[in-house]
């Protein structure tokens, strides 16, 4: 039934509805869609599967003809967006359940009946893994697979518990042949994928698309055999199956709604990885170095030291950019970098006279050979320093027996220092080359004498500079060309941009350029005659003079001349900064700088008051004239710019007045004419000023600026190097070993604190650790004094046997602690106890430095290792380990080194990334001088921090490479594991190869017949520091040294011989009988190879590899265990120091006492008291506190003895200490103006003690000066008051009222009987001559109050107005002139005089603003001398008084303001001797509180008055005072009143017709 169905079906899906479809592939010889596939098994021959044929009937073989064409759109849709998924590698499903229409057609043409549940969906891929059966319908389902899953061997096949594949029907076809299955329904699937590789990857080849085919058949039946058996597992037969959907459903009842959520779940199932980017912070990334930088500095065959900018311990470590040079720039590397080296190298080899000078070439070579090595080959210091020492040491074969030291390893490190700011002077070098270039012009001066003194970083900005500024026009002005098949540019609309154009380009586009031509010399030919100190270039004077020369340059038009003057100002301008711009004689001003500049130092004012002789900074404060070249060595230069960022001192560097006078002779000589006559004479003068203003303006400050970046530099340098040398005396030194011990040997060490040494609080606490670094024991006791705690000590001591036990502690108490233990271990059994030979306990007991170790305690590393352990237990771990080894602890530290104080004073200094890279260094040395055991560094996470500083590593490669190893298995056999197993690229393993040891646990197997096969085969050499590079040199020594030939080791591993020498106890005697000196002059004369030094370390390794080249272990000195235990230093506890104590013990004979810092002292009878005293209880007592003189320091360190002797007599106190605290001053000092500030100061104290402190009982006194009472009423009210001392005298009070915001008025009162002790107020207090007042609140309540009122009711006035006085004139202008036939007045208060206001008026719009002067006093207004009880009096009087005026001039005054002293007595100031109360207006100023109520003074006449004010703004809205009429004022004679009435009622253009 299905069979007749099937042909014509497949054809229609095959042309229709497969385009993924490959015709014609010959490899496949099937029809795509077949039932069967080509099988041999009929369908008819097998009814039990009519309903799996009903089922690929209907879901894949009925084509669907009731789609209307709306949905074939839609479907061409879907089917489009489907292919772009699947180009994307995407796994993609669409499920569509069959319709209502799809069952009924199934129906009529296959005659049976379906249930309307049991048709199910395929399901996505994650959902289920069967394979997808096709079908013609508009919604056929396809099923992708994914690249994951194609190529994943180790498939996951679907798990049948899963609840939405219990639905699939197919999967009940269990008894289906898997092979009909494949043939049947995978063809689409491998033909779709086909073509989807075609489209994406382009065209396979054929067998690999077969495999490909093949594979996925393979892991499909894989597939269909686990889904297959679904059904069968579950226990449920097919008829149950069919009886629960038609029951329960199919579960796909309600897809219809989920339909739309399918694609965003298909979206956010296709999200992309997870990466820790999108977890973890950028901070944690970069500590944790997971960046794209770290990855790349991983992977570069470069050491990571050297492709960073900063030190490798800096969290912010940068990569640098720089480049590695190539031998072409070899030579000019070493000459750049010699003459850089350092004083010692120019004197003892450039100077004729120098010791060294015949070897100056020699040094040359060392220097390019070092330079080689490090920035063309790319080894690190340490490995030149071990490996290539012949070739930057001294070598002559006629000369073996000259010992010259061409490089230290200090001066090797310079040397790589300087090669790197080489590598950034050539980029920088580039970059300007490139800016040439780009410019498209050519120079001769640039290109001839500029480019090739470019030696300097600072040369190559300012001929960047001067680049730009003489070609910026031509830049601005060159074209672009575009051409017709250019893109069009779109014209984007930009913000304006501020304009940068200077003087000189503004100059130089002007006249004055023609003129500047006329000085008869360029600026760059000036320049070439100041280097030759020569006229090379000679100067030609115009035949008129300078002034006469520059008129012919003005312009013609009289309006827009310029004068001469004018011009030729602005021509100097030009010359002098081209002048000043040129890159060589900035250069040439450098150098004058460099061997001449003088640094001063003066205070400020604030400095002169905080830096007295006991300050730190007092040693420069008056620095006068110090050269700079002494400043480079010191710290004093950091120091003053840490005062001048305090803004205590100001810095000056300037040239000795001879030095510039000298430079400027020259410059000048270089400019000048050789011309004698008036005329040459004038042009010198003329291009003086020109050299004079280049000097002043551009090269003098170009200079300074330079020298103080120069010094500061250098001196961090120093300070860097000296921190990092006493990092290296602490470091390089050997594992403290006893006489019985060999050197390098790590002993085991029994560590003990006391902690504060608190009895019954802190308990002590001990812990043991082994030669391998392991905790083995720890233990505390409450006490070593208990027998119960002395035999537990004793017998730790027994058991562990300890090479040495360390002490330390927090308090000067571990002092007794380590005297206790001392006693226990040369008596362990008592005092009595008999101590045989085998029970004595020779054990040294030691102090060592803890500064790590306190670090430790607390820190997160000691937690993580040690959490079970106290912080001071974890403290003893860390005393023990730096024991073991000094340097493993510092290493530990990584970044937090620097928290270690190796400079106490000037370690601040050094910026934090120059500290480290400085002490870095010192880590990579010794770190490689040691070596490092490879294989413990990958299980030993504690011994691991060495590896990082390994030769060619860093903190990057060092993790990666134990990462490596620990998945090899954790352990290494040979060197050769490095390169064979990829651990290490070429260029890292040079570099570390010598330094990476890889310890031999056993004896060298025999490797007979296996010369070809030893990659795990040991090799003795591994061992050593020789580099695999020199391995055949050490073969060929151990040969030679034990006689052997080479068919004696023919069969054995290369480097047998060299574990026979090894093992030879006569191998020292042996070795030296060979002749190294004669093989090292073969190898030379043979290949050029200096190989002396390296058969020396050859020698020495084969005697004893790895032999201990560090010091051997140091104890620290008494001060530095005072230091630790106590915090004092010589510099707080030293003879001559009056310390506070606290009397612990009185005897007749002594008195015992105790300092602050907890050290015990003693002053003994005769220093007790000047008298002499029998018995000290009768002078002191037990616990009281007395001052003492140290008389001597006693430090005792064999016995843990720490005391002072002290003198408590008080002669020796009255004498003081100063002279010991006292900071010495530098020897160049300014002595005059140290003297002359010292009587300034020493005038203001005494000043300060003349000057009385009143004590008055009212809430408005305080004992402020005038500036203290202005900050205090500023924010208060007005008409707050305060009253204060006088500084007149003990008989004035001042008195200071708030008139308005920053305005305050200072009155000065008279006090006649005045209370000499200044405790009470006298009873007569007198402000001027009409007002006295009897107390303070009379005087408060009738005077201050009294005229804040005036002053607020004349503010309050209409006519006043708020703001200066100049608004109100622009407000009277405008008002005037908005009204032409008005006149205008008004009131503004007057900040110059506190307490007065002003009356300004314009009378008419051709008349001027005039002011005259209001005074306020408590009971009236003062106009001049005419009181007015209120403000419409005072405008009453004020009227009155200008038709007075007008009519005494003959018409309105010519206007102006009106001074104050014009006619009368303005209230002003009188000096005094002494101190002042500020007086007028405000306390800027010092002076005695003046009177303001003097008596009027006369009116002014017109004569006096000033100009207007300009116009502001437009007119007034509102008419300010028009149509006022005044009222008969009280108290005015009727007469004027008539007058005032007239004026206002009258007509014209006079007063009356504006009105006031």
């Amino acid at each position: 039934m299905s069979s007749p169905m099937a042909g014509p079906a497949a054809p229609t899906y095959a042309e229709e509805d497969d385009p993924m479809q490959i015709p014609g592939d010959e490899n496949e010889g099937e029809v795509v869609g077949a039932p069967g596939g080509g099988g041999s098994d009929d369908s008819s021959e097998e009814p039990e599967e009519d309903e799996e044929e009903e089922r690929r009937i209907r879901e894949g073989f009925i084509v669907d003809e009731d789609e209307d064409e709306d949905e074939e759109d839609e479907e061409e849709e879907r089917r489009r967006r489907r292919k772009r998924r699947k180009k994307h590698h995407r796994n993609r499903e669409e499920e569509e359940a069959l319709e209502e229409d799809d069952l009924e057609l199934l129906e009529e043409n296959t005659g049976a009946s379906f249930s309307r549940n049991r048709l199910t969906r395929l399901r996505r891929a994650r959902d289920s893994e069967s394979p997808p059966a096709p079908s013609s319908s508009k919604r056929k389902a396809v099923l992708e697979p994914s690249d994951d899953d194609l190529d994943n061997d180790d498939l996951e096949l679907p798990q049948i518990q899963d609840i939405q594949n219990i639905w699939d029907d197919e999967r009940n076809a269990a008894g289906r042949d898997d092979d009909d299955d494949m043939d049947d329904d995978m063809d689409n699937f491998i033909e779709y994928e086909d073509e989807d590789e075609e489209e994406v990857g382009g065209a396979m080849d054929e067998e690999a698309r077969e495999e490909r085919r093949r594979e996925r058949r393979r892991q499909e039946k894989a597939r269909r055999r686990a889904l297959g058996r679904a059904a069968e597992l579950g226990g449920i037969d097919a008829n149950t199956w069919d009886e629960l959907q038609e029951v329960f459903g199919d579960g796909h009842d309600y897809d219809w709604a989920l339909a739309e959520d399918e694609e965003p779940v298909h979206q956010e199932e296709q999200k992309p990885e997870m990466k820790y980017q999108d977890v973890f912070e950028p901070s944690e990334i970069r500590a944790r170095m997971l960046t794209e930088d770290d990855d790349l500095i991983r992977a570069t065959d470069t050491p990571e030291r050297m492709q960073l900018a900063t030190s490798a311990l800096s969290a912010s470590s940068t990569m640098t950019l720089h480049k590695p040079l190539t031998e072409n720039d070899l030579d000019d590397a070493a000459s750049w970098v010699i003459t850089r080296l350092g004083t010692r190298k120019e004197r003892d080899f450039f100077r004729g006279d120098g010791q060294f000078h015949r070897y100056l070439p020699d040094l040359v070579q060392a220097i390019t050979c070092a330079m080689r090595f490090l920035f063309v080959q790319e080894f690190e210091v340490p490995y030149v320093w071990t490996h290539k020492r012949d070739y930057i040491s001294y070598f002559n074969p006629a000369e073996l027996n000259a010992e010259v030291q061409l490089l230290s390893l200090e001066e090797l490190w310079r040397v790589y220092t300087l090669g790197q700011k080489f590598c950034s002077l050539l980029e920088r070098r580039s970059a300007l080359d490139s800016l040439y270039g780009r410019l498209g012009v050519s120079d001769n001066y640039y290109e001839i004498e500029v480019r090739k003194r470019v030696d300097t970083v600072e040369t190559v900005a300012d001929a960047t500079e001067w680049l730009s500024m003489k070609y910026r026009e031509d830049k601005k002005n060159r074209v672009e060309l575009h051409f017709h098949d250019d893109e069009e540019q779109i014209d984007i609309k930009k913000h304006k941009m501020p304009s940068r154009i200077s003087h000189y380009e503004l100059a130089k586009k002007s006249i004055a350029s023609k003129l500047a031509e006329g000085y008869g010399i360029q600026p760059h030919q000036v320049v070439l005659n100041f280097l030759a100190e020569e006229h090379t270039h000679f100067v030609e004077d115009p035949e008129l003079n300078p002034q006469a020369y520059a008129e012919q340059f003005a312009d013609p038009d009289a309006s827009r001349a310029q004068l001469p003057e004018e011009l030729l100002g602005r021509a100097r301008m030009i010359l002098a900064t081209e002048i000043g711009k040129d890159p060589l004689l900035r250069h040439k001003i450098r150098e004058a700088f460099k061997a001449d500049a003088v640094v001063s130092v003066s205070p400020t004012e604030r400095g002169t008051a905080k830096i007295d002789d006991h300050h730190p900074f007092f040693n420069f404060k008056y620095l006068h004239n110090k050269p700079a070249a002494e400043m480079l060595l010191s710290a004093q230069f950091l120091h003053i710019l840490q005062a001048e960022s305090q803004h205590l001192v100001t810095v000056s560097i300037s040239l000795p007045a001879d030095a510039k006078a000298n430079f400027e002779r020259l410059l000048n000589d270089a400019f000048s004419s050789d011309t004698y006559n008036d005329n040459s004479r004038a042009w010198n003068e003329e291009r003086s000023r020109v050299v004079q203003e280049a000097l002043e303006q551009h090269l003098i400050p170009i200079g300074i600026k330079w020298t103080r970046e120069w010094i500061r530099e250098e001196a961090e340098d120093f300070l860097a190097d000296q921190c990092s040398q006493i990092l290296r005396d602490r470091i390089d030194i050997a594992p403290y070993a006893t006489d019985d011990m060999t050197p390098g040997e790590t002993p085991s060490v029994l560590a003990m604190s006391w902690g504060k040494g608190e009895p019954h609080k802190d308990l002590i606490h001990i812990v043991f650790m082994d030669e391998a670094g392991r905790l083995r024991e720890h233990t505390r006791l409450d006490n070593l004094v208990d027998q119960e705690s002395r035999d537990e000590f004793v017998d730790m001591l027994k058991r562990r046997r300890p090479h040495v036990i360390v002490i330390g502690g927090f308090s000067i108490a571990t002092a007794k602690l380590a005297q206790r233990v001392k006693e226990i271990v040369n008596k362990p059994n008592g005092e009595t106890g008999d101590i045989g030979q085998d029970e004595s306990l020779n054990i040294e007991v030691i102090y060592v430095l803890d500064e790590v170790a306190r670090m430790y305690q607390n820190s997160k590393r000691a937690e993580g290792e040690f959490s079970a352990l106290a912080p001071l237990a974890r403290y003893c771990v860390g005393l023990a380990r730096y024991t073991q080894s000094p340097l493993n602890e510092y290493a530990a530290l990584g970044a937090d080194i620097k928290a270690i104080m190796f400079d106490e004073d000037n370690q601040n200094l050094i910026p934090v990334e120059k500290l480290l890279s400085a002490l870095e260094r010192v880590l990579v040395d010794v770190t490689n001088k040691v070596g490092v055991d490879v294989n413990r560094a990958v299980t030993d996470p504690y011994y691991q921090f060495l590896l990082p500083f390994v030769c060619g590593l860093g903190p990057r490669k060092a993790q990666l490479l134990a990462k490596k190893i620990a998945s090899l298995g954790g352990n290494l056999v040979n060197r050769d594991q490095f390169v064979k197993g990829s651990l290490l690229t070429t260029k890292i393993f040079l570099n570390a190869a010598g330094f990476l040891r890889i310890i031999q646990d056993a004896e060298l197997k025999s490797t007979k017949g296996r010369r070809n096969e030893d990659v795990d085969v040991a090799d003795p050499l591994d061992n050593t520091r020789i580099h695999p590079e020199d391995y055949e040199l050490a073969r060929k020594m151990a040969t030679d040294a034990l006689e052997l030939d080479e068919e004696d080791i023919h069969d054995e591993h290369p480097s047998h011989v060299v574990s026979l020498i090894m093992e030879d106890n006569d191998a020292d005697k042996k070795l030296d009988e060979l002749n190294l000196d004669d093989f090292a002059v073969n190898m030379y004369e043979t290949n050029q190879d200096k190989k002396r030094h390296t058969l020396n370390v050859i020698r020495a390794e084969l005697i004893r590899s790895f032999g201990e080249l560090r010091d051997k272990f140091t104890r620290p000195t008494p001060p530095e265990v005072l230091m630790m235990l106590t915090g004092e230093t010589n510099r707080t506890l030293r003879v001559g120091l009056i310390v506070s104590v606290l009397v612990v013990r009185v005897k007749p004979s002594f008195v015992a006492v105790r300092l602050d810092s907890g050290i015990d002292g003693m002053i003994t009878s005769q220093y007790i008291s000047d008298d002499h005293v029998s018995d000290a209880s009768a002078v002191v007592q037990k616990g009281k506190t007395i001052q003492g003189v140290i008389i001597d320091v006693k430090l005792n360190l064999a016995s843990d003895s720490f005391w002072v002797e002290l003198s408590s007599r008080q002669s020796d106190l009255l004498q003081g200490d100063s002279q010991y605290r006292r900071v010495r001053h530098d020897e160049r000092w300014n002595h005059q103006q140290y003297e002359r500030d010292m009587e300034l100061q020493a005038r203001k104290k005494r000043a300060e003690v003349d000057r009385t402190r009143r004590v008055i009982k009212h809430p408005n006194f305080h004992n402020f000066n005038a500036q203290q009472a202005e900050v205090f009423l500023d924010q208060q009210q007005r008409g707050d008051v305060v009253i204060r001392p006088s500084s007149k005298g003990i008989d004035h009070l001042a008195v200071t009222w708030k008139v308005d915001d920053k305005l305050f008025q200072h009155i000065d009162i008279v006090e006649p009987n005045a209370d000499p002790t200044g405790q009470t107020v006298g009873t007569k207090l007198i402000v001027d001559a009409e007002h006295q007042y009897s107390d303070l609140d009379e005087m408060i309540v009738n005077h201050v109050q009294a005229m804040v009122r005036k002053v607020e009711e004349l503010m309050a006035h209409e006519k006043f107005k708020h703001g200066s006085e100049d608004d109100l004139h622009i407000f009277l202008k405008n008002y005037v002139a908005a009204n032409p036939t008005r006149s205008a007045y008004g009131f503004t208060i007057n900040r110059k005089r506190p307490g007065h206001f002003n009356l300004c008026f314009l009378a008419n719009k051709n008349s001027t603003v005039q002011t005259w002067p209001i005074r306020v006093t408590p009971e009236a207004y003062y106009l001049f001398d005419t009181p007015a009880t209120g403000v419409s009096e005072l405008c009453d009087a004020f009227k009155i008084r200008h038709i007075h005026e007008s009519g005494r001039t003959g018409g309105g005054l010519g206007g102006g303001k009106t001074p104050y002293g014009a006619g009368g007595r303005t209230p002003a100031r009188t000096p005094a001797a002494g101190h002042a109360t500020p007086g007028h207006m405000s306390v800027r100023q010092m002076g005695r509180t003046p009177n303001p109520y003097g008596p009027g003074g006369q009116v002014p006449g017109a004569s006096t008055l000033g100009a207007a004010t300009p116009a502001y703004g437009a007119p007034p809205r509102t008419p300010y005072g028009g149509g006022f009429q005044t009222p008969n004022p009280a108290g005015v004679h009727p007469a004027r009143a008539a007058l005032i009435q007239q004026g206002d009622a009258g007509g014209g253009g006079g007063w009356g017709s504006g009105g006031w």
